[in-house]
This record gives structure tokens, sequence and C-alpha cells, in this order.
């Protein structure tokens, strides 16, 4: 039976600063049902559509983003902050709010003959995901597609992705900020 996953996600007003309501995700990972359910309403949205890879973004996004490539049968390619990889990487900057930060991936393991789908928990501003979207592109491989456990829609990620050319799949969605 279906779980109402949301009722899983907790939210925690005044985090990590004064009027922010921050959407926990940890509740939801620590119910095993709501954790197997949300891996697996991912994953049936993308089965037969020759997904090779899927890419998670640290660190949240390692975790459903495994969870995803198991089931899935398909590799799984972590998307780092920069200096945590060993051996030659490539790197995307993008901007923050206060300053530049930089994702890496590694650079052997993408060409023009892979389809990845890009996973995180949440999708807010969209500048992390867009920045690997562009990291992804610089291999060849196709990225069309991104699935997000949360979805932000007042922060406009999601319509920043899609004008990018990514279709994008939530299974929450939580309007405000």
């Amino acid at each position: 039976m279906p779980l109402d996953l949301k009722a899983l996600v907790r939210t925690i007003p005044d985090y990590p600063k004064k009027g922010i309501l921050f959407r926990d995700i940890t509740t939801l990972i620590e119910h095993p049902e709501g954790f197997k359910q949300s891996i697996e309403r991912i994953a049936q949205d993308f089965r037969g559509q020759g997904i090779t890879h899927v890419a998670g973004i640290e660190a949240r996004g390692f975790i459903f983003g495994a969870g995803v490539a198991i089931a899935l049968g398909v590799g799984f390619l972590p998307i780092r902050k920069k200096g945590k990889l060993p051996g030659e990487t490539i790197g995307q900057n993008y901007a923050l709010e206060y300053g530049v930060d930089t994702i890496e991936i590694h650079a052997d393991v993408l060409d023009a003959r892979h389809t990845v789908l890009l996973i995180d928990d949440l999708i807010a501003t969209g500048g992390t995901a867009i920045a690997a979207v562009g990291l992804l592109r610089r291999t060849g491989a196709t990225i069309t597609k991104a699935a997000f456990v949360i979805d932000l829609p007042d922060l406009g990620g999601a319509a920043k992705l899609k004008a990018e050319g990514v279709d994008v799949m939530s299974l929450i969605s939580f309007e405000g900020h």
C-alpha cells in the first residue's frame, strides 16, 4: 500500500537561519518502508528509458541515487565537492549566495554512449543541479532527466532545469520556502 511520503518529511522552522522551513529527509530515510517506496517510485518512472548511469549530488543525492541505480541495474556516479575524488576529475563552478563552489566527477566514466539520470534529495533554486547537468554534458553523455524527492517550486529550480532541456520529476512538493 502506498505511503504518504510527504507526511514522513519533518519540517524544521528557522533552520539553518530564521525564516527558513528546512525539509528534513532523515525522517523519511529512517522509515524502512518510506525509504524503500521513495526509491522504487523514482526508479519506476525511468525503467526502460535507456539510462546507463545514475548521478547523485553530494551528499543526500548519494542516498537516493545509489538506491535508484541498484533498482535500475545501472552504475552510480557520485558528483562530489572539489578535491574529494581520487584520480583525474573534471569540474564545474557554480555561484553560491556568497561566492563560488565547484563540483567534480571522475573524468573517465562517461562519454557519448551514456545516458544519465540526475538524482538529488531536493530541488530549490537549482544552482547545483544546473551545474551538475553542465558537468555531465561536458562528457558527451546525454542528460535529459532528473529526479528529486522534494521540489520547492516557489524557488524555481525545477523550472530552470526544464529550461535547460531536462525533464524533472519529484515525489513531493512543498509550497513556500
